[in-house]
């Protein structure tokens, strides 16, 4: 373990799926030494468990010698004990402190401090943040309004997908060609957030650790990286489809081979199925990018990684991924919102068809810049939220079932539990 945002796992084997108790006490019999016949460091009255200080609240944090962000070993297993005489903090009653080098507590964290750690990680590096953000945004809404202007407007036969006499063929070439210009921009903005997903972990990782950090840094510290993402990024969405497809074939294929009713239903229910397993398979991946780009992971170890980092957790990370979602959703939404109507009063156009936002059709450029400054804004503050969200996720879920906040306190210069901080003149 090191002090750099490229937090790489020491190991070959990263670690293993089974929770680590955060405090273990020594086995019943145990009085002067363990189990393998070495001295035992630990006294007779151990602290009542789960117990941590306020969210917030400032104070020493443990530390240990544990085998690093491989979580091989628990608190117990690193040694660490209550001071002599049973005490914790001096007084035997004081529960330990967690310490708080930068934007969490290194302790488990509940959902609210998530979200705080991650609006936190805006505010203490607001400069790189909305750097990043910024240059992302205005890259992929400059490539998104030509595409729009030049290239989408004429592609797909609108007046087919409204039109009550068209044919058969007809629609199927407009649907087409909307769901082909629908991907390019999909594919625009998703390119434009692979990068940006890497360069934020990489900042919300050092911010984690109370480190100041600078684009370049984390750029450096993405960059050999980055093609590990992309494919990571593309692929997940191809499973999910994949999975759905998968699902609905044997409808398809009776509707194909009869036309009954029966077909569509069950053309229905594989649809249903299919976007069941496809969501469950995102939350199980959903920490896989925070895996390869801190452990340097590639991309089927660091899906193996999420996979055994949300084992049992599941409804957890889907809640607390979903409200982030929300939020974001909601904060868009309210930004772009007023934009939309000023372009629309402005040019006399209107994005009140759900075809015409799909397709991005008969927009002027007046419309496009408009919208596009309002998106801008919109990514600059959501794109952060939703990365910092998955970073802190993935480290939760590590301090959960690995320990790792000794390796993080030990990584911020934090002293232990228990330990009075050195006096001034010391």
């Amino acid at each position: 373990m090191n002090d750099t945002p490229g937090w790489a796992a020491p190991g070959s084997e990263p670690s293993d799926d089974r929770d680590r108790h955060r405090d273990v006490p020594p086995p019943e019999g145990a009085k002067g030494s363990d189990q393998d016949g070495t001295p035992s460091k630990w006294s007779k009255e151990q602290p009542p468990p789960g117990q941590w200080s306020a969210p917030g609240t400032a104070g020493p944090a443990s530390s240990g010698s544990g085998d690093g962000w491989d979580g091989r070993r628990t608190r117990a297993e690193s040694g660490q004990a209550p001071q002599p005489g049973g005490g914790w903090g001096g007084d035997g009653n004081t529960p330990p402190v967690a310490a708080k080098p930068g934007v969490i507590p290194l302790r488990p964290l509940g959902v609210g401090e998530i979200l705080d750690g991650a609006v936190s990680t805006l505010r203490a590096h607001w400069r790189t943040v909305l750097g990043i953000s910024l240059m992302i945004a205005v890259a992929t809404q400059v490539v998104l309004i030509l595409l729009q202007r030049f290239l989408l407007r004429d592609s797909v036969d609108v007046a087919a997908l409204e039109d009550p006499s068209a044919t058969t063929d007809e629609l199927l070439s407009a649907m087409g060609g909307a769901l082909a210009d629908s991907g390019l921009v999909l594919l625009v903005s998703l390119l434009g957030t692979i990068v940006a997903t890497a360069l934020l972990t990489m900042v919300t990782s050092r911010a984690v650790l109370g480190k100041p950090v600078s684009l370049s840094d984390a750029w450096r510290d993405a960059r050999p990286q980055l093609p590990r993402l992309a494919g990571l990024t593309l692929l997940l969405p191809v499973i999910a489809i994949a999975v759905v497809a998968a699902a609905m074939l044997p409808g398809v294929l009776l509707s194909l081979a009869t036309g009954s009713d029966g077909a569509a239903a069950l053309l229905a229910f594989g649809a249903l199925a299919g976007a069941v397993v496809a969501v469950w398979l995102t939350i199980r991946f959903s920490l896989a990018s925070a895996a390869l780009m801190l452990e340097k992971q590639g991309v089927v170890k660091a899906m193996t990684r999420s996979a055994k980092l949300v084992r049992g957790s599941w409804w957890r990370v889907f809640g607390i991924q979903l409200l982030a979602q929300l939020l974001v959703g909601i904060v868009s939404s309210i930004i772009l919102l007023p934009f939309s109507r000023v372009a629309a009063v402005i040019t006399g156009e209107s994005a009140a068809s759900a075809l015409d936002e799909m397709v991005v059709t008969n927009f002027g450029w007046t419309y496009l810049i408009i919208t596009g400054i309002g998106s801008v804004i919109g990514a600059m503050l959501t794109l952060p939220i939703v990365a910092g969200v998955t970073v802190l996720l993935y480290i939760d879920q590590r301090i959960r079932r690995e320990a790792l906040d000794l390796e993080l306190a030990r990584a911020a210069g934090a002293p232990a539990h228990g330990t009075p901080p050195p006096s001034p003149g010391g």
